[in-house]
């Protein structure tokens, strides 16, 4: 049974999610209740004719920091200095160059118009934030997540040029190496994140993580 959302600032508990993932539908998108999402384990993702649906799979894709895979021809393209990076200096850019960005296998996007303004205010807040790629002084690439302090919750990259976007990816996971991050969540599988070194983990254990009881897995 998939939990009916009330005005209350209220999820149940992740376990109780259906086998897919979806947890809860309604509410609304403002930050307090954003906030609690992440902090829980849960994140928005619907369309445009859908009503809001909150996700926790059961099996969480997410990369260890010291798990990133770099390839031969991407550290050429890093030391080459092709890119130039700049963190939380056009989020709202970022964001919308991640709603316009063509995705094979998709007819349109979840990141709504409301998604776009509610993420915008999260990033007001110091909570959302975005990582800018620039080629000849353009923006080319980037991402934008959700900063939790110890997990840093990546919701969308985009790329106008090849390897933009791992380079956006490869900068943030350095950046939270250097902060002493424990796990860059990615939400669910695919085939590009995997070959960056990102790996599917139980619920549980990533629920362990975010609480702070465990610490690698």
């Amino acid at each position: 049974m998939i939990y009916r959302l009330s005005n209350d600032l209220y999820f149940p508990a992740v376990e109780k999610a259906s086998p897919d993932g979806i947890l809860a539908y309604g509410g609304d998108l403002s930050p307090e209740r954003l906030l609690l999402a992440y902090r829980s384990g849960i994140f928005p993702w619907f369309e445009d004719d859908q009503p809001i649906l909150w996700w926790s799979p059961p099996q969480r894709m997410v990369l260890f920091l010291e798990e990133l895979v770099v390839s031969k021809s991407m550290r050429n393209i890093i030391n080459r200095g092709t890119f130039s990076v700049t963190f939380n200096q056009d989020f709202r850019e970022v964001i919308t160059h991640c709603r316009q960005i063509a995705r094979d296998g998709q007819n349109g996007t979840w990141i709504t118009n409301d998604m776009v303004e509610a993420y915008c205010k999260l990033h007001e807040l110091g909570i959302a934030k975005s990582v800018e790629v620039w080629q000849e002084n353009a923006l080319v690439g980037g991402l934008y997540g959700i900063d939790l302090g110890h997990v840093f919750c990546g919701e969308s990259m985009f790329s106008k040029v090849s390897n933009a976007s791992k380079m956006a990816f490869i900068a943030l996971v350095n950046k939270l190496k250097n902060e002493h991050y424990k796990l860059l969540d990615c939400q669910v599988y695919n085939e590009h994140l995997e070959s960056l070194g990102c790996r599917e983990i139980e619920r549980e254990d990533f629920m362990r993580i975010l609480k702070g009881t465990l610490h690698s897995t």
